[in-house]
């Protein structure tokens, strides 16, 4: 059996819909993505299928029937076992305690930025502001949307965190960009390129002519 530790994020969320209640692959991927969690989980048909599988492997979801309609394929429908319970209850609370490094590929891009001149930085920044400001106003849309069906807050909690999240991110970009158009924060123009040095190996001294 598989243990909680070692469920990816899409097991994850293929537990959760289940726990909601039975349903075959495809339903659960069209779920995901009228819910709009490929924003939080990588998802596509075909791994969302292998990670069922592995599921099942290892006795966390079981099969409750197949159905076919019309031509398409024969689809099967899983539900979640107790030990598949048990398994999302640990591991939520795991993801949920403990705060994990994932590397985020911004932090690291903000550490060598000067290595850029500062006009580029400036520039990159100012388009990472549109894109992110575009993300925001998705997510007060999808706010906007849930609330008016009603839906308990308690389901849609994790947008009003990516909100922070970008609402934070968008002041200290903006903050960054003010320092750098004062002058405020220094920016040492990155040194040039060397040049005139050959690109071919240099021989072995041990190489007679």
């Amino acid at each position: 059996m598989a243990k909680s530790a070692e469920l990816t994020p899409l097991g994850v969320a293929s537990l959760a819909l289940l726990a909601e209640q039975p349903m075959h692959p495809y339903e659960m991927y069209q779920l995901l993505m009228a819910r709009h969690e490929d924003r939080l989980v990588k998802v596509r048909p075909g791994t969302l299928y292998h990670a069922v599988g592995r599921l099942e492997e290892h006795g966390l979801v079981e099969a409750t029937g197949t159905e076919r309609e019309g031509n398409r394929p024969e689809r099967t429908t899983y539900r979640i076992t107790e030990a598949g319970h048990a398994a999302l209850d640990a591991r939520l609370q795991a993801m949920l305690a403990a705060p994990v490094n994932e590397y985020p590929v911004f932090p690291h891009a903000i550490a060598e930025a000067h290595h850029l001149p500062a006009k580029v930085v400036t520039g990159l920044l100012e388009d990472r502001l549109v894109a992110l400001n575009a993300d925001l106003d998705f997510l007060i849309h999808a706010q906007e949307a849930v609330t008016a069906k009603g839906l308990d807050r308690k389901y849609w909690i994790d947008i009003t965190y990516q909100q922070a999240m970008l609402r934070t991110e968008i002041a200290w970009i903006r903050g960054l960009l003010e320092e750098l158009g004062t002058g405020q924060l220094p920016w040492d123009e990155p040194r040039p390129a060397l040049t005139g040095l050959s690109n071919k190996p240099k021989e072995s001294l041990g190489k007679h002519s």
